[in-house]
């Protein structure tokens, strides 16, 4: 059974930083490549940023910068370091996996609010 646990979030002021989360477990986690996705308030589901089994990674515009994402394998978690944190960078933050190319996994998200 695939389980993806997020922690990290909360409330912080505009600038401020927050590191969320994320522990996988029922899969090999090193073989593959994890997603941090966001949905705001009346905004669509949006991928933040991805890290490859291999380490690549690719963010969204919005985030480029800012946000970094990171795995430890070791630990089977994987990390999304937020910096410069913006009002519009509040939503829920969602970790996601797909397995074989077809089968979407998904934690239960984090909520992260920026205002001051």
């Amino acid at each position: 059974q695939v389980q993806l646990v997020e922690s990290g979030g909360g409330l912080v002021q505009p600038g401020g930083s927050l590191r969320l989360s994320c522990a996988a477990s029922g899969i090999i986690f090193s073989t593959n490549a994890m997603n941090w996705y966001r949905r705001a308030p009346g905004k669509q589901r949006e991928l933040v940023a991805r890290i490859t089994s291999g380490f690549s990674t690719n963010y969204a515009d919005s985030v480029k910068g800012r946000f970094t994402i990171s795995r430890d394998n070791a630990k089977n978690t994987v990390y999304l370091q937020m910096n410069s944190l913006k009002p519009e960078d509040t939503a829920i933050y969602y970790c996601n996996v797909v397995v074989s190319g077809s089968q979407y996994y998904w934690g239960q998200g984090t909520q992260v609010t920026v205002s001051s």
